[in-house]
This record gives C-alpha cells, structure tokens and sequence, in this order.
C-alpha cells in the first residue's frame, strides 16, 4: 500500500478541511488502552516487574497527564525510559537503568515510526534489542484487540460529524495502527462521515495534514484540526492550520462547545485570532510538562 499517494488523492470537493484525531479525542477509549495494554506489556518486556508501580505512574504521566499525551508509542518508550530513570525511587532499589540505544537511532534515521517500519528493519539487522520492541509493540496490538470492544465516541462527536458533513471534506488522523482504528469507526457506523482514515502507517500526524491538502486550494483559515494532546496542535500549526482542542476530563463540554459555537465560527471565519487563542491558553493549561 502507496500510503503516501493515498493522502496526496485525497478529494477536495468542499471549501473546507478537518481533522479528527481519535484516541482520546473521539472516542473514550486512551485510559483503557494504556493501562489494560500498553503498560502491562512495557513492564513485561522491558523488564520493570521490580519497579511496576513507579513504571506505571511513569507510563500514564507520560501518555496519559502531560504535555506528551497521544505520542508515538516508540517516542513514548524514550520519554518513559528517562523519566523513570531519573526517579530516585527506582534508584534506590538497585534497578538496572534502561537504556535503549537502538531505538535511539532507530527513530532518529526513520519517518514511519510504526510496525512495518520496524519489522522491516529488524529482518535487515537482525538486532535484539529491536527485536523486542517489535515483540512488545505486537503485543500491545494483539492486547487492544483482545481487550478494547465496544468503545463509543464521547458525546457531541457525532453533532460535529453531522454537522461538518457536506460542508468539509473530514478525515482521520491518527497515530494508532490502521487495522485498529477502522474498526473502532466500523463499529459505531462512523465510517460515512470521513473520506480517509489515516495512522500510523502513513506517517505523521503532520504530514496527513500536509499531504491531504497541500496544493488542493483551501483558502486560509479553511483547515482544521481536532484533537486533545500537543502532538495534534503542533500538527496543525506546522501546516499552518487551526487548532480546536478536546480538553482531557472535559471532553464532553468540549465536544458540546465545538458543536454549539466552534464549528459556525470555524466556517463562517470568526475562528482564528481571540477565539482560538483562548483555546490554546486553556489547553496549554491542562497538562503540565513535568512530574510533580
């Protein structure tokens, strides 16, 4: 699969252009996915079974509290090997530091930060240390698929979908695997309101939003992008987007305000400027940088 030319095919056949993130954002579905998956599989095979407790608080900070929410599950495992290496706590009992190195350079030299890409490069170099990272990510997936069922949109989503139908051209963009996220959108009929559903699979958050796009004629203040962590704001403003943010443990009311109000300002041009500065403000609000 060209993921790629599938994002520069993308149609326009509205004026206007949004974004949805998923995970956390549409559908109720982050607390679940990494406490019950992700994190029991990193506390496995990266060998935490002496600090779990202080590896779990790490994990959940890491995807779930703060400002790396809703990050690449491999930029993740940088994030929560330096956190939980600088706890004093885990110091004290001894436990051997992790390190990493490969992954290190692994995401320094890749773009496609997903399992294929991983796969791949483990069948080239036949290295271990990537080889158990693609064993724990193939586990979090078989995890998600055996645990995560019958998640539903939080409420308001399908307002904006109905909404936004026949006035924008809507897709996903996502950093979950492709086979995951079609199912969840299969499963709650949603799959009608998008055009494309793009993951992991077809690159970053940023360049779904570029190569959907670019050179298709959205005039300014005609893209947007939904979603609750800064790795979907930053997507939007690296393509020169607006942002609207579901605020984490407010996603109802923000859902309900984007339906009442952000979305007749979005498409009538009264967005940008105070209003979604006001938004920035409050999320950027929402989720510390730092451990307290």
């Amino acid at each position: 699969m060209d993921y790629i030319s599938q994002l520069r095919s993308f149609p326009r056949e509205n004026d206007f252009f949004i974004g949805f993130d998923s995970d956390g954002c549409v559908f109720d579905s982050m607390e679940l996915k990494h406490k019950e998956c992700f994190c029991p599989a990193v506390i496995k095979h990266m060998r935490c079974q002496p600090v779990s407790k202080a590896a779990r608080e790490v994990w959940d900070f890491v995807n779930l509290y703060s400002k790396t929410r809703g990050c690449n599950r491999f930029l993740a495992l940088q994030y929560f090997r330096d956190l939980l290496n600088a706890r004093p706590d885990v110091n004290a009992r001894g436990f051997q530091p992790l390190e990493l190195p490969e992954l290190d350079a692994w995401v320094k030299r890749e773009s496609r930060l997903g399992n294929p890409a991983l796969e791949k490069e483990v069948e080239r170099t036949g290295n271990e240390e990537l080889r158990k990272l693609f064993d724990w990510s193939l586990e979090v997936n078989g995890r998600v698929l055996d645990m995560v069922d019958g998640v539903l949109p939080f409420p308001g989503v399908m307002d904006v979908l109905r909404q936004g139908k026949g006035r924008a051209d809507m897709m996903v963009i996502s950093q979950t695997p492709l086979d995951a996220i079609e199912r969840e959108w299969e499963e709650n009929g949603m799959t009608g309101y998008v055009r494309l559903i793009a993951a992991q699979e077809h690159g970053t958050k940023t360049e779904h939003i570029r190569f959907a796009t670019e050179g298709k004629g959205y005039g300014p203040d005609s893209v947007l992008m939904i979603g609750d962590a800064p790795g979907d704001a930053q997507a939007a403003a690296d393509n020169n987007a607006l942002f609207y943010p579901i605020l984490p443990g407010h996603e109802e009311s923000s859902w309900a305000q984007l339906a009442g109000e952000g979305l007749s300002r979005f498409f009538d041009g009264t967005y940008n400027g105070n209003y979604q500065q006001m938004l920035l403000q409050k999320f950027d609000a929402s989720l510390p940088e730092n451990p307290v």
